[in-house]
């Protein structure tokens, strides 16, 4: 089997959104910009593989400084053996990031060696899991970080354009009126819509009264329904979800921040949600979510991808998905050039659904040139210390 020869932290700054997305005036101080960070893996038949861990996008020097230290563990080892690898990097890690930031870092060398593996047997890596159990998969749009009707309008018409027919917005507990006009717009064009309540940097979490009123609140003026509730609670209450699950009939779905296989599996039988969203990019690479979709499967849970990362993250995902049979997967629809060129035609969308892609590997393109023009920015962070912009009172979303 080809050995492991070289191994290089990549991190690199693209546009992305726009300045008046609320996500950039919230979340990020220094503009439309973000960064991601990869691992490239090169073996000794010459063939590279990258891989992608979430860190990197609020922290990326914390990431870079993890794949240096884990650099050694790994090299002149076999490359195919990618579960001795990720063994190899939790002997070195678990004892003081069992959870965590290293499992992104791990997630991002699991996926890369996934990667090279497929690119060096000519197989897309759903065909190293055993093969895709579909040529296609439904797709929902996830953007809805919104705060003016034409922001919103401009999102519905890219859903249109796309034929996909279910949208994720984010509201807090307060966006009562905001929801209603986006169920109702979003209805009159034949898409559904689920909300993501922003919990995941919820310390302490909001009561599940709260959401309970929420809910209510929301489907008081309006005969569209919500199609679910995601991280509805903070992260660390998972009791809060299943007290939830209890007190309405909107399925609740959670997990994104779930960063071992082993938790999402306890949350899974312990019932706490109605669907589970494992991201490879988080949950120590693709393995992992597959791992997530073996137990989820077992126990009739349905497993809808996260996916909100650059292109490796994504496409880590999206694989995994199709090689365990999902039938729901995410679409993050802010722009993001960088992750659009290096996905190129292998992330298509047609008629509503992700198309099967074809290419070795994960499928990905990243040339020299392609990293001189998304050359880091260290300034181009996602901030969890979350800036009040000041967004527009829900009185702006009364209907006439």
């Amino acid at each position: 089997m080809p050995k492991i020869t070289n191994i290089r932290c990549l991190l690199l700054s693209s546009p992305y959104a726009d300045a008046d997305d609320p996500e950039i005036k919230e979340c990020f101080p220094n503009g439309p910009k973000r960064t991601i960070g990869m691992v490239e893996v090169t073996l000794d038949n010459g063939v590279t593989g990258l891989g992608e861990g979430y860190l990197a996008v609020f922290a990326p020097l914390v990431f870079k400084s993890i794949v240096d230290l884990c650099t050694p563990q790994v090299m002149g080892k076999e490359g195919f053996d990618i579960s001795a690898r990720v063994r190899d990097l939790r002997s070195l890690c678990d004892y003081w990031s069992l959870q965590g930031a290293a499992r992104h870092v791990i997630a991002a060398f699991e996926i890369a060696l996934q990667d090279a593996k497929g690119k060096s047997l000519d197989q897309p890596v759903y065909d190293l899991l055993g093969g895709a159990k579909a040529d296609h998969i439904p797709i929902y749009g996830s953007g809805g970080c919104c705060d003016a009707k034409e922001q919103f309008l401009r999102e519905l018409d890219l859903l249109d354009s796309l034929g996909i027919i279910k949208y994720k917005m984010r509201s807090i507990k307060t966006d009562i009126l905001r929801t209603v006009w986006v169920l109702e717009e979003a209805g009159r064009r034949g898409i559904e819509v689920g909300v993501d309540m922003c919990q995941n940097l919820a310390d302490p979490p909001q009561k599940v009264d709260d959401v309970v009123g929420f809910i209510e609140a929301v489907h008081a003026l309006t005969d569209r329904r919500m199609i679910f509730v995601e991280e509805a609670i903070g992260p660390d209450a998972p009791e809060g979800f299943k007290a939830l699950r209890a007190r309405t009939d909107v399925p609740v779905c959670g997990g994104e921040i779930i960063t071992t296989p082993k938790e999402m599996i306890e949350r899974i039988n312990n019932e706490i949600y109605d669907f589970v969203q494992p991201d490879a990019s988080v949950m120590g690479g693709i393995s992992g979510v597959m791992n997530v979709f073996d137990a989820a499967n077992a126990k009739g849970t349905p497993v809808v991808v996260h996916a909100w990362g650059g292109a490796a993250a994504i496409m880590a995902s999206y694989h995994a998905a199709f090689a365990a049979g999902g039938k729901l997967v995410e679409f993050p629809m802010l722009d993001f050039p960088l992750g659009r060129e290096m996905m190129a035609d292998q992330g298509r969308i047609v008629d509503g659904n992700l198309v099967r892609p074809t290419a070795p590997g994960l499928g990905l393109t990243l040339t020299p040139e392609m990293e001189a023009r998304y050359s880091f920015d260290e300034t181009a962070v996602y901030s969890c210390a979350l800036i009040d912009f000041g967004p527009p009172p829900d009185s702006y979303w009364a209907r006439d």
